[in-house]
């Protein structure tokens, strides 16, 4: 089993090929190739490397399968006795990504 861990917009992530994640908007069109090259850590079959903090020459390639929003988040803010209150909220913009697989330059 071949899993890694990334950063990506901000998050980091455990990926393995094969599957799709729901990462921060990337500003790519779908149906793009992406490269995510910073891999903090990786393991493989026989070996792991841990990144300081990146592993380099090591990169996910992945495809943008399409743009989305994430659910509706509310917040609810109240100043007690002085009858100010707020309820504000706000929808993530994401993007799919399916992680194809991870390779080394």
């Amino acid at each position: 089993m071949i899993y890694a861990i990334l950063e990506a917009s901000g998050r980091q992530l455990w990926i393995q090929p094969g599957r799709f994640y729901d990462i921060n908007k990337i500003a790519a069109k779908p149906g793009e190739y992406i490269k995510l090259e910073k891999i903090l850590f990786l393991k493989n079959l026989n070996d792991t490397k841990i990144g300081t903090p990146c592993i380099h020459g090591i990169y996910a390639k992945a495809k943008i399968l399409k743009h989305l929003r994430g659910r509706k988040i509310t917040v609810f803010k109240m100043k007690p006795k002085k009858n100010q209150r707020s309820k504000n909220g706000h929808r993530q913009e994401l993007s799919r990504v399916l992680i194809e697989s991870i390779h080394q330059y």
